[in-house]
Parts: C-alpha cells; structure tokens; sequence
C-alpha cells in the first residue's frame, strides 16, 4: 500500500461523504442516515444510504458499497492513489513525499501481487487433479461441496515439495521472488529450495482489497505438527495485522451492523454458508491489537465466538483485557460461547442456523465476560476473598484508556459488588452461604 493506513482513515475522518456522494446523487435524510437512487443502477426508489459515521456508502439494492476513495474511483475512473491525492488535497491533508526508492519497492509489491496470485491458480487445479483426491476427500468429510471450494477458493499443495516452484518456473518467476513472496522456504546445502507448503489443504488469505497474499494450510497426515500453517511474513503479509475472509466480510456486516469473529478457517467458511457472511477469523493465533482495530474500523461491537470449553474461556478473558486500553465510547466486544464439543460447522448442521442465530442474540457484553472471569466458580464468603475482588475489578477498569469509559466500568462493578455482597446482611446467628456467581446480578442489567 502507497499509504498508510493511518493516514488513509485521517483522510476518510475529513471527508464528508454525504457532501461528496450528493455532487452526484440527491440525496434525502431519514434519521441519522441519508438516501437516495443508487448511482450504479437504475432503480425508482431509494436504496442507496450513506452514512458520514461509518465513512462507507452502501446500495441494497445491486450491492455496490465502499468509501470516498471507491466512490471517486468508481463514478469518476481515478486509480486509487489518485483518488487519495484529490481527497486529501480537499480535506487538508498533507501527504508523504514519494520517493523513486518508494515507487520501486511499490512495483516490487505488485510483482508479488502477482506470483502469489498464480499460486492461488496453481492450487486450485490441483485440488482437481488425481493427486488431490485425498483433499477432496477431506473436504468432502467436513460436508464441504465443489461449490464451496470453489467459492473460498481452496486448493491443494502436492507433496513432492518442488511441484509449486517447478510450476512458477514455467511462468518465469526467480527463486529469489519465490522465497520473498513465501512460496519456498530459502535453499540450504542439503535440501535445496522447496515448497513452503506440501501436502496440505490450501486456504487463500486475502487482504482489505480482496488481493491473495498468503495461505494457510492444513495437514492431511494425521500426525502432522502442526495441523495448520500459515505463509511466512513477507512484504505483502503480516498475520497478525490480517483477518481470513475480511474483504467478502466487511461489506456484509455493513448490512449486519456488526461482525462476528470465528476461531478458524473451516469456522468461517461453515458460517459463511450458514447464512453469517459477515464472519472472520485470525489467521492461527490470538486476536492482536492490530487485528481489533481493524473489527472496530469495521463495526462499533464485533462478536467474539469462541468454544465453551476452557481453551475457548482462556481465549475470551485474554481478548477482553487485550480490548481494555482501547475501549472508547460506543465501541466494545460482545462474547458468545458454543455448547461444549460443538463448533459453527457442527452446530449449524445438526440444529441450523438459527440455533447459531439464537447464540449470537445472547452474546454477553464485555462487561459482563469480565465480571464472570474474576467470579465464576469462586468462593467469597470472606471479607478479604471479596476485597480482593473489588482490588481485581479495580484494576481492570484502570486499564481502560477512555476516562468516561473507564468511570463508567467503575460505577458498573460497584453495583454488582452491591448487589452480591452489600444489598442484605444476614443475621448474626445465620451462617453466610459462599457467593457462587450465575453472571449479571440483575438490577446491575443495563449499567453499560
């Protein structure tokens, strides 16, 4: 990317999107959100909503959605630079100088661009030939269909560990590109070079744009460790500042008003063909601060959905307090746990997605997932189990960044601890029974 993408949000915070999109569409106010006759199809009447909060324009009509940097490419033909330059020239906003180092290693980009592209292609034909049928087979067991592989664009790497490079020589690719797109891994004196990936089943990783710059793959032996890989990092790919199926999802949880956040590739791809295309998921590791401002760029209160079990519960209280210093006012996380032994896929096919549906409406606010962490299956019967627990809950909301924010989870906690332990006090002679916590103390429902 030319720019950064701070800079690129600083440029969408100064543009006025109503005000741009309305040289062209007149457009009417219904509430907070303006309307009109889509632009990119003709309609009679009004489908079209842009919203200067979220920055995006988005017609329900055709489908057509994006930002000012898409509104100016699409109904005046810029390139994306150009569009960049126009808008931060109308909104003030001074932009780096480019340098020929900096044009060069642009062009160097958009090669790999390209050869990771071809590997994509690569791996879906093999996924089709003879030597794939055990991938197939695979898939076939995890009730994926030819349409859904065709969709996510899954494919397979053959196991002879030099059928990826042998095909990318043929398209006059150098080893030296090959090892920097994280296609090879580097020669070394016994081996030589050879493929990254080998007899694994291929998930293509996209970034914000839709572009493949990386895979994940799964091993078909057994025993295999590990299980999953990912691509190395490289110029075009940094896991953890990327989210599977991200650009397919953004647009959908436009729609959605928010977007939920799986554990993992087959998650995803069963919640997509459930019915929920607004699902992500890490690539292979915990949530990152990178990985959570770009949900919050996306949504205001993202869905975590994690298993019940105590892998699952660790994940969750890990993102909670990851979220703590970045909290501001009117964006948060939402938890939802699966039934223990189920996953998305497992869920979906035995009860359908609105069993899933049903999970996702209750998802416990962030609030509430911390107050469990710190009181679940604990006894604070006595006077110092309990101040530990306000010492612990205090903590917490010292960690939140926002200052109104912060008061806020203060107050909250207060009331639950209230509502546990201050509201009645037993009488001398009656023994006090230890607290065991069932979640949200109900007359404390509503504080955030």
């Amino acid at each position: 990317m030319r720019y950064g993408e701070g800079l690129l949000d600083e440029i969408r915070r100064r543009t006025d999107l109503v005000q741009l999109v309305g040289r062209r569409v007149k457009l009417i106010r219904r509430g907070r959100v303006m309307w009109g006759c889509c632009p990119f199809h003709a309609e009679k009447s009004p489908s079209f909503k842009v919203e200067n909060e979220r920055h995006a324009y988005k017609c329900f009509g055709c489908g057509a959605s994006g930002d000012a940097f898409k509104w100016l490419m699409e109904t005046e033909g810029l390139t994306f630079p150009e569009a960049v330059e126009k808008l931060a020239g109308e909104a003030g906003v001074e932009l780096p100088k480019w340098s020929p180092e900096d044009e060069a290693r642009e062009k160097r980009k958009k090669s790999l661009y390209e050869i990771v592209e071809l590997a994509a292609q690569f791996y879906e034909a093999q996924l089709r030939e003879p030597s794939g049928q055990e991938a197939r087979a695979y898939l076939k067991r995890r009730g994926l269909d030819d349409p859904s592989a065709r969709q996510f664009r899954l494919g397979f790497a053959p196991g002879s560990g030099q059928a990826l490079i042998e095909f990318l020589k043929t398209h006059n690719v150098t080893q030296d590109d090959m090892v920097a797109a994280g296609l090879a891994r580097p020669a070394d004196a016994e081996r030589g070079l050879r493929d990254f990936f080998f007899n694994r089943v291929m998930f293509p990783i996209g970034d914000g744009r839709g572009r493949i710059i990386a895979f994940g793959g799964r091993a078909l032996q057994p025993d295999a460790k590990p299980k999953y890989i990912n691509s190395g990092e490289s110029a075009l790919f940094s896991k953890g500042t990327q989210l599977y199926n991200f650009a397919a999802a953004r647009a959908a949880a436009l729609k959605a008003g928010t977007i939920l956040v799986a554990e993992g590739y087959m998650d995803v791809i069963a919640l997509v063909r459930g019915g929920f295309a607004h699902a992500v998921a890490p690539l292979g590791t915990a949530l990152t601060t990178d990985q959570l401002q770009l949900l919050w760029r996306t949504a205001p209160e993202p869905v975590l959905a994690f298993d019940g079990d105590e892998a699952g519960q660790k994940a969750a209280r890990r993102a909670a307090h990851l979220a703590l210093p970045m909290l501001k006012p009117g964006h948060s996380l939402r938890f939802a746990f699966l039934p223990s032994g189920e996953d998305p896929d497992s869920l979906i096919g035995k009860s359908g997605p609105q069993a899933m549906r049903t999970l996702l409406d209750q998802a416990m606010p962030l609030s509430d997932m911390l107050w469990r962490a710190e009181t679940e299956g604990r006894d604070f019967s006595t006077p110092e189990r309990r101040a530990g627990l306000e010492r612990a809950l205090s903590a917490i909301a010292a960690e939140i960044g926002d200052a109104k924010v912060a008061d806020y989870y203060r107050r909250d906690f207060d009331q639950r601890i209230f509502e546990a332990f201050k509201r009645r006090s037993p009488r001398p002679d009656q023994p006090r029974q230890p607290f065991q916590s069932r979640g949200r103390p109900q007359a404390a429902r509503g504080a955030l």
